[in-house]
């Protein structure tokens, strides 16, 4: 049972009554996946579901797009700082509808892609479908994922240097001179692309005693942007010479998209168009031959 599932049932969190029983990948995220997690740590619970039929195909149901009264879309469900004094844990939840999540992982959103990748541990619910997108996790990473992580790293740094510290935040910054959380992010996250980029796989939990010392206040903010900008610089070269794909391969992810939603709702034929084999032959000549006459 999803760990939604049973916070629900106990009156601890109020998901759409669709994501209850069709989530298809719940884990935990966060610290805990990269292993640098201490007894205070959140626990972040992220996955994907598969809301109802209509609601991604609303055609079915003789919707005119743009047109009238359009049928309601799920994209997310989120609800944060939920306490559960059972188990004296906070816990953060993000679920996906299974299109956002296909797009995001796509778009090599480093989120996603370290929710993709988290360590076999922190899987806490899974179906067949959940191991169908886990096992093809190879397929979304891309060259575009260097854009993304280094904008995300750029990001930690802002927030690193300008953002007005709250609660316990505030005393992490008193004891060691700035926000750790954010230097450990950022760090973090220049290492995940290097392991993108170099070996086109991620093992999250690689670099924890990097992340831990800089968790225990041994790296100063200075030494946060040495490495910073040492490593940039060393990322730039090496997006150069990756063989990494440059650019995701849109039809096969999306083939494993339909291949999902076929293993849920059964026979797809009438919903969308999947071309067969003969048709994607015509297409392949058809380009052969344009590429011949240019």
């Amino acid at each position: 049972m999803s760990y939604v599932k049973k916070l629900y049932k106990r009156g601890l969190i109020t998901p759409p009554k669709h994501v209850i029983d069709s989530i298809q990948l719940e884990v935990e995220t966060g610290s805990v996946a990269y292993g640098v997690s201490t007894d205070h740590s959140d626990v972040d619970i992220c996955g994907f579901s598969i809301p109802r039929k209509a609601m991604i195909f609303p055609h079915l149901r003789g919707e005119i797009q743009g047109f009238g009264k359009q049928t309601q879309r799920f994209d997310q469900w989120q609800q944060h700082h939920v306490q559960d004094k059972d188990c004296n844990k906070e816990f953060d939840f993000n679920i996906y509808g299974i299109t956002k999540f296909f797009q995001l992982c796509m778009d090599n959103n480093p989120n996603m892609i370290g929710l993709l990748y988290t360590p076999i541990r922190c899987v806490l619910f899974t179906t067949k479908i959940g191991e169908m997108v886990r096992e093809n996790r190879k397929l979304f990473l891309h060259k575009g994922a260097w854009h993304k992580f280094k904008g995300y790293s750029y990001s930690q740094i802002h927030k690193m240097k300008t953002k007005i510290p709250t609660g316990k935040r505030k005393e992490t910054i008193e004891k060691f001179g700035y926000d750790v959380k954010f230097g450990l992010h950022c760090i973090r996250l220049l290492n995940e692309i290097e392991q993108i980029l170099t070996e086109h796989d991620l093992d999250l939990e690689r670099n924890r005693e990097q992340l831990k010392s800089i968790r225990r206040g041994e790296w100063s903010m200075e030494d946060i942007l040495e490495y910073f900008n040492k490593k940039e610089k060393e990322l730039e070269t090496l997006y150069t010479s990756s063989t990494l794909q440059h650019s995701p391969d849109e039809p096969k992810i999306k083939q494993l998209l339909i291949d999902c939603l076929e293993e849920y709702y059964g026979d797809l034929s009438k919903a969308i168009h999947i071309p067969n084999k003969t048709e994607n032959l015509i297409k392949d000549l058809e380009g052969l031959v344009e590429r011949y006459k240019k």
